[in-house]
């Protein structure tokens, strides 16, 4: 399976599937904006990932507005925000071939480039 969350108004995630070659290579893309992630969605990339926190985007707008910053978050928090907020998913994130593939650094990029 081939497949990237991310969020079709990101300047940033456009410019990595389009670097990727996304659309070419046959990977199913996945707006989280208009088409949330679903709780199963969120286990198995957890599975992969290790930990929802390895998930999570602290430099979402909210994470701030809301004074997370100020409260010591667990799993269980980190899996509720991202379910309910899809601001708090770290983006794009890249499921290849039971692989994960989580931000969007020059080497998870590279990455990826490989996986596909």
């Amino acid at each position: 399976m081939k497949k990237i969350y991310h969020l079709a108004n990101c300047g940033t995630c456009q410019k990595i599937l389009k670097e990727v070659q996304a659309e070419k290579k046959g990977v199913v893309l996945q707006d989280i904006k208009t088409e949330p992630i679903t709780a199963e969605q969120l286990d198995e990339m957890k599975k992969l990932a290790g930990s929802y926190e390895a998930l999570f985007s602290r430099k979402a707008m909210k994470y701030r507005s809301m004074g997370l910053h100020e409260k010591e978050l667990t799993e269980k928090d980190y899996r509720k925000l991202i379910l309910d907020e899809y601001t708090f998913l770290k983006r794009p994130v890249a499921v290849v071939n039971g692989s994960i593939f989580i931000g969007n650094t020059k080497a998870v990029v590279e990455s990826l480039k490989q996986a596909l």
